[in-house]
């Protein structure tokens, strides 16, 4: 919820001012939601309001929920962006130094590592048959995890399936059980399942006193979920909140764009890119390719066309990846990869890479 606010606050800014500085961390606990933010924009946003309209639209939205959009206490800090970091960032130059990872495999048609990619289609079903009616018991704080058993680095099975969601009182712990399996796990899993699986839903019993209520939340504190699900490295910091002049956001972006034009060229199974910026740099200083031993060429010809083919200055990857507009606030769910809408996932390189064969 915290990442859907800072990037739904975000994406209101952009809105009015495409090139708002922006970096926005949310804090919630019991009754309490805290906006933090360093803010440079030309934009007129009520930002309480949106914040609030986030949190219900999310579906928290009466107390016994234990939490309420509509009263919960809202408070707010702000600032400007620091001059000493801005005067880089409007020059072109990188705002802060970072290492970032892109990651890309072709065990799923997204390019995503199989567990995230059931995990993620997990909630989303989760969230579905919430929001449509099917388990109206269903409250909104829910979570997956999938584990999936390889084979000579190839997924098999379904070895455990683990489903939790906070829901209604009124609604027994086998009652849960019982329609999460039939309407949530099965029609994603599917023949990945067999009769080894094991299923953990709702294994504490009961899951009613929300995370506000009972354990504080923070943007960016599910950076692996928002990833590869700890199969490929995460960077040095999280996504949402931060406009696309940050490095440790768009330039994961960026990585994840080039891992993912560089395996579906078929030159290698699996690819992982690493890229190190310096602040006010204006390239990257260090730029790193692993295949794992999946490669069909050598490793420094798919380095060399990556620094000859690409930019890769901040000014280039905003552009290209066009992310100077409102649409953050939907990557803060169900992953920021894997996702056809977004531009980070094109495919458009391919061809340059499979020359290397």
């Amino acid at each position: 919820m915290c990442d859907q606010i800072s990037d739904a606050i975000l994406d209101a800014c952009l809105v009015q001012d495409p090139l708002s500085r922006v970096a926005c961390e949310c804090l919630v606990t019991t009754w309490t939601l805290i906006i933090s933010w360093e803010i440079t924009t030309t934009a007129v946003v009520d930002y309480e309001a949106v914040a609030r309209k986030t949190i219900v639209d999310i579906g928290y939205d009466a107390d016994e929920k234990y939490f309420d959009g509509k009263s919960c206490s809202v408070i707010s800090f702000i600032h400007t962006q620091s001059p000493d970091i801005a005067q880089w960032v409007d020059t072109g130059g990188a705002g802060d130094q970072w290492i970032m990872y892109g990651y890309a495999s072709n065990e799923t048609e997204s390019y995503l590592p199989l567990p995230i990619y059931l995990a993620h289609a997990l909630a989303k079903k989760l969230a579905e048959v919430r929001k449509n009616g099917t388990l109206p018991f269903l409250y909104p704080d829910g979570k997956t995890q999938v584990t999936v058993e390889y084979e000579e680095q190839k997924p098999i099975r379904v070895d455990t399936v683990v489903v939790s969601s906070q829901h209604a009182l009124t609604v027994t712990q086998k009652e849960i059980s019982d329609w999460i399996m039939q309407r949530v796990i099965r029609p994603i899993l599917g023949t990945m399942i067999d009769d080894q699986t094991k299923f953990h839903i709702n294994p504490t019993g009961v899951f009613n006193v929300w995370w506000p209520a009972g354990d504080t939340g923070l943007t960016g504190r599910k950076i692996i979920v928002d990833t590869y699900g700890g199969i490929g490295k995460h960077g040095w910091g999280a996504f949402s909140g931060k406009d696309p002049t940050k490095v440790d956001r768009s330039w994961a972006y960026i990585a994840r764009y080039l891992a993912k034009n560089i395996v579906a060229s078929w030159i290698c199974d699996r690819c992982e890119i690493q890229l190190w910026y310096a602040i006010w740099v204006v390239q990257p200083v260090s730029v790193y390719v692993d295949c794992f031993g999946t490669q069909k060429v050598e490793l420094q010809k798919i380095v060399d066309t990556v620094k000859n083919n690409f930019d890769l200055s901040p000014k280039w990857i905003i552009e290209k990846l066009d992310l100077r507009k409102p649409i953050f606030q939907k990557t803060a769910a169900y992953g920021h990869f894997g996702r056809e809408e977004f531009s980070r996932e094109m495919l458009d390189s391919e061809e340059m890479f499979g020359n290397l064969l």
